[in-house]
């Protein structure tokens, strides 16, 4: 299934529709303000209840984003370092039995891909549309499509603050 978000929105007090490939709403992202640290929650469309939440780490050696579900953190996403060619991203989890996500590709232009234990489990592409400042996320049937989502907006978020002037 695709999923449509609009590209670098995410910032404090924004919020923003995550929509299906049919044009209907599925998910909020829900930018919170007045809060220490960056925060976005990913919320049901049609119950409102808070499925993820997105904190920015504070006081990190590198910028990482932790997600949490029911108020515990359940992962981490942050640059993987010491990359020679290109840029790569990783999804560890707390639990340590749940295989670790890595994230490749071009993340400037959004086409990159996320991939467990050599599987991809879905893609980031803006090819598929005509609209400037959307993409899609193509999701695997049987993928958490919440944590995906999630993801996406972590990689989205952190791109945007380590490349600012090329927005």
């Amino acid at each position: 299934m695709k999923y449509l978000m609009r590209e670098r929105i995410f910032g404090f007090g924004e919020d923003h529709w995550i929509r299906d490939e049919h044009d209907d709403k599925v998910f909020l992202v829900d930018g919170k303000s007045l809060r220490i640290r960056e925060t976005f929650e990913l919320k049901d469309a049609e119950t409102r209840e808070t499925l993820l939440e997105v904190k920015k780490r504070l006081l990190s050696f590198r910028d990482r984003m932790n997600i949490e579900r029911d108020g515990d953190t359940i992962a981490t996403v942050h640059k993987k370092l010491l990359h020679l060619f290109r840029d790569k991203y990783l999804v560890e989890f707390e639990d340590g039995v749940t295989p670790d996500i890595e994230i490749t590709g071009n993340f400037l232009d959004h086409e990159y891909q996320l991939e467990q234990e050599g599987r991809r489990i879905a893609q980031v592409s803006k090819k598929w549309f005509s609209f400037r400042d959307t993409y899609a996320i193509d999701v695997e049937e049987g993928v958490d499509v919440p944590l995906v989502l999630a993801v996406a907006v972590c990689v989205d978020h952190l791109e945007a603050e380590d490349k600012p002037g090329e927005q």
